[in-house]
C-alpha cells in the first residue's frame, strides 16, 4: 500500500510527543522541588549518627533519580527532551539505543518541527525493532551540525529483506493509515527547505535528514 498524504493533517499526533516531553519535565521539576526536603532528611539522619538510614535513603534516591536522569545531552533543550523521552520508551521495550548527538543551544529549526521529526523517527524505529528478537534489536541516532545544516541520522535493524520503495516512501503491507509519520516528517522537511533520504539495505533501515540553519 502507498500512503495517501492528503487524508491526514500535519499536526495529528504531535500532542503525543509533546505530552511525553512534558511528562519527563514534570518529573524533573518534581524531583528538584523535593531536593531541599531530601537534604533535610539526610542531615537529620547524620545528626543522629544513623549511617544505615543514610545509605538506605541514598539508594532510594538513586533509584528514583534514574527514572528521570537525562542520559542524552545534545546541547539543545528540545532535542534532549524528545530524545531522552523516546530513548526511555525504547529501553522499556528492551530496545538498546546508541546516541551520538551534538547540537547548538539555538537552532533556526522551530522546536515544534524538531519534535515532529525526532518523535516520528524514533516511533518508526521502535515499531520496526519490536518485530525482532530482543537480542537483535538496536537503534542508532547521530546528530551534528554539518557546515550550516543540522544533520540527523536514524538507523534501526529490520526483519526480512530489503524493502521496496515508491518515490521517497517505502511500500507498506500494514494497512490504511500506515505511513502518517513518514508523511509528517517529509512535510516538515520540505517546508523547511531540507533534504531527506531513506535507504533500506539488508537488515538495516536508515533515514538521513539535512535541515538548513541559516
Amino acid at each position: 500500500m502507498i500512503f495517501a498524504p492528503e487524508r491526514f493533517p500535519l499536526r495529528g499526533g504531535f500532542e503525543t510527543h509533546y505530552a511525553e516531553v512534558e511528562n519527563m519535565y514534570k518529573q524533573i521539576r518534581g524531583w528538584r522541588h523535593d531536593y531541599r526536603n531530601h537534604i533535610q532528611t539526610l542531615k537529620a539522619y547524620a545528626s543522629a549518627g544513623n549511617i544505615d538510614s543514610i545509605k538506605t535513603y541514598l539508594d532510594e534516591l538513586d533509584t528514583d533519580l534514574s527514572t528521570v536522569d537525562t542520559v542524552i545531552k545534545t546541547g539543545n533543550a528540545m532535542a534532549d527532551a524528545i530524545l531522552n523521552s523516546k530513548s526511555s520508551l525504547a529501553k522499556s521495550k528492551n530496545i538498546p539505543v546508541q546516541a551520538d548527538a551534538h547540537i547548538p543551544l539555538a537552532l533556526t529549526t522551530p522546536d515544534i518541527d524538531l519534535c515532529v521529526i525526532l518523535g516520528n523517527l524514533f516511533d518508526n524505529a521502535i515499531e520496526a525493532s519490536l518485530k525482532l528478537p530482543e537480542a537483535e534489536r538496536m537503534i542508532r541516532v547521530y546528530m551534528d551540525i554539518k557546515n550550516t545544516q543540522l544533520y540527523i541520522s536514524f538507523t534501526n535493524l529490520t526483519a526480512g529483506r530489503k524493502q521496496k520503495k515508491a518515490g521517497r516512501i517505502f511500500l507498506s503491507t500494514k494497512g490504511e493509515g500506515h505511513g502518517l509519520g513518514l508523511y509528517r516528517i517529509d512535510t516538515v522537511v520540505d517546508r523547511l527547505g531540507g533534504y531527506i533520504s531513506r535507504n533500506s539495505e539488508d537488515r538495516a533501515f536508515t533515514t538521513e535528514i539535512l535541515l538548513p540553519q541559516q
